[in-house]
């Protein structure tokens, strides 16, 4: 799940951030207040016009985290009180492809590299860790945007991490499969919740009722068992904004519209496996394929014989979605 790639941003004014994919499957241990001292830090990174480097100091106001996360200037200012304390500690952990091997390279960074608190001025000071402006000022990363406000209201941190990892697919035909020690790491639950019902219960359910009440999608999930063990669970997202009435028959420029864009979600999909697919080494991809073969049946897999033995590009585009799963798993085990 690591292998994507990572971009953070916010556009000047409008609240809108830009988290490169990679960044948001990291696993990481950030605490609420950290997550969304975090959000802010980026937004203003990416809005320094001469460009962010490790030296520059990045200052958050508590009335600023006030009014952007709708609490009392007392609550921010023991928020930052707090954060100063605390986030320096955090870490946060990426995976990529090792060229050299089959195996995932498993990276490791703080968030920040020094953090300060202003008594008087009521604000936090921090600088940003190598790593993060190396992913923040990543132009050629995969990236995911949602406005601010759409987590604002979210009170607990697995609600906000879990928005992250489906807002990624929003628009696309399938969401990939979440093994269940993955998404527990993704979202920092660690070794909290022991029991699967217990994980279900007090995270997963929480983040779902949140998201459904809070933001722009509706979220739906279901476990998945092999026997009697849960091993993952699959999600289904739908956008509030989209249009309830479908009693009206289309017109016909409005039906070639939608056309349009399915294929444009398609392409950028398919695209984004290909990056991941075509950065492993020759190995590795044919490590991934010889675990996508034995998934398929039938006709199906002789297709797939057939196009092991064509382009990369025409292979991945056909079965994008099977190799986009032994990507998901490869990573996952490669921890």
């Amino acid at each position: 799940y690591a292998l994507f790639w990572i971009h953070a941003a916010m556009e000047k004014h409008n609240n809108l951030v830009v988290k490169s994919n990679r960044l948001i499957q990291a696993t990481s241990n950030l605490g609420l207040v950290e997550v969304r001292l975090m959000q802010l830090a980026v937004v203003d990174a990416r809005e320094i016009e001469v460009g962010i480097t490790t030296d520059t100091n990045l200052t958050i106001h508590a009335k600023r985290y006030a009014e952007a996360f709708g609490v009392t200037l007392d609550a921010a200012y023991l928020a930052l009180q707090d954060a100063a304390k605390t986030l320096f500690e955090r870490q946060f952990t990426l995976y990529e492809a090792a060229k050299e091997t089959t195996k995932s390279k498993r990276i490791t960074s703080r968030w920040v590299s020094q953090i300060a608190y202003i008594d008087d001025a009521a604000k936090l000071e921090i600088m940003l860790s190598p790593a993060v402006v190396s992913e923040i000022t990543r132009l050629e990363a995969q990236f995911t945007r949602y406005y601010l406000e759409q987590t604002a209201k979210l009170t607990s941190v697995y609600s906000i991490r879990l928005y992250e990892l489906l807002i990624q697919w929003k628009g696309a035909l399938k969401i990939p499969f979440f093994e269940l020690d993955a998404i527990k790491q993704q979202l920092g639950v660690g070794g909290d919740y022991g029991r699967t019902d217990n994980f279900k219960r007090r995270v997963l359910d929480l983040a779902v009722s949140q998201i459904n009440e809070h933001t722009d999608i509706f979220v739906n999930y279901e476990q998945v068992k092999v026997g009697r063990i849960i091993t993952g669970f699959s999600f289904v997202l739908k956008s509030k904004n989209k249009p309830t009435d479908e009693t009206q028959k289309p017109k016909k420029p409005e039906q070639k519209s939608k056309t349009v864009k399915k294929e444009e979600q398609i392409d950028w999909m398919t695209s984004d496996i290909l990056d991941r697919f075509i950065s492993l080494s020759p190995s590795q991809q044919q490590a991934i394929l010889d675990q996508v073969e034995p998934t398929l049946k039938g006709a199906t897999q002789v297709r797939f014989k057939v196009a092991r033995a064509g382009s990369i590009k025409q292979l991945v585009t056909e079965f994008s979605l099977d190799i986009n799963d032994a990507l998901m798993r490869s990573a996952s085990n490669g921890r």
